[in-house]
């Protein structure tokens, strides 16, 4: 399952933040850029997606478009589990909401952390930490898939980096996904080696490698 997160989390708990058409789904543009298929070697499944939309993001061990799509974009990640982990409420971290998007999205302007569309915020729990009434972190929930939630969107301010923050708030993220009997899961540039470290230092072990690959249909 964790090896096509999407799906599952599109075909399962967050079937209502989808738009899906026989063995494809997309989320919905707002909620996030992110579509899966049931199996990314069937092309009948990327004759779905095409009745969906042009273009997508996919993700999962290996993405290989079949005819009538090409790959556009994209990048390699990690994925990282939280077998046997416990996570650390924290006291000064407030729960984001809807008013709190305006700054949320001016956050992930500065600390590019991926994608984040106007309703991400909505997908699950999201966690922040202020200061002098500015949002300078954030961590949150996005795809949530049965018995796993993702952590995602976990960034820093640039000014207010190298304190701790980003770790803080991942570590309180888990713990309320662990209090509710799901263990967690994030994604992880495989360039980003220091940011690797740390999560294995949280709890996290790395599970497979994965592709991020932005596809759109073929001009010809």
């Amino acid at each position: 399952m964790l090896e096509n997160p999407v799906w599952a989390a599109l075909s399962g708990p967050q079937a209502c933040f989808a738009e899906a058409s026989g063995d494809a789904a997309r989320y919905q543009p707002e909620f996030s850029p992110f579509a899966a298929l049931s199996d990314p070697d069937d092309p009948a499944a990327w004759r779905d997606l095409a009745t969906l939309t042009d273009r997508a993001l996919l993700t999962g061990p290996s993405i290989t478009p079949l005819e009538g799509w090409e790959t556009v974009g994209g990048t390699t990640g990690a994925q990282m589990a939280g077998h046997g982990m416990t996570g650390v409420p924290d006291e000064e971290a407030v729960v984001l909401t809807e008013t709190d998007v305006p700054e949320i999205l001016d956050l992930i302007e500065r600390a590019q952390p991926g994608p984040f569309g106007k309703r991400t915020v909505e997908l699950g729990r999201y966690l922040g930490i202020r200061h002098e009434g500015r949002l300078i972190a954030m961590a949150g929930e996005r795809f949530q898939l049965p018995g796993w939630t993702e952590v995602s969107a976990v960034c820093t301010d640039p000014d207010f980096r190298g304190r701790g923050l980003g770790a803080r708030l991942t570590m309180a993220v888990a713990a309320a996904i662990l209090e509710r009997g799901d263990l967690p899961f994030l994604h992880v540039s495989a360039e980003n080696l220091g940011a690797i470290r740390l999560y294995e230092r949280l709890g996290f072990q790395v599970d497979h490698e994965v592709v991020f690959a932005a596809v759109r249909r073929s001009l010809a």
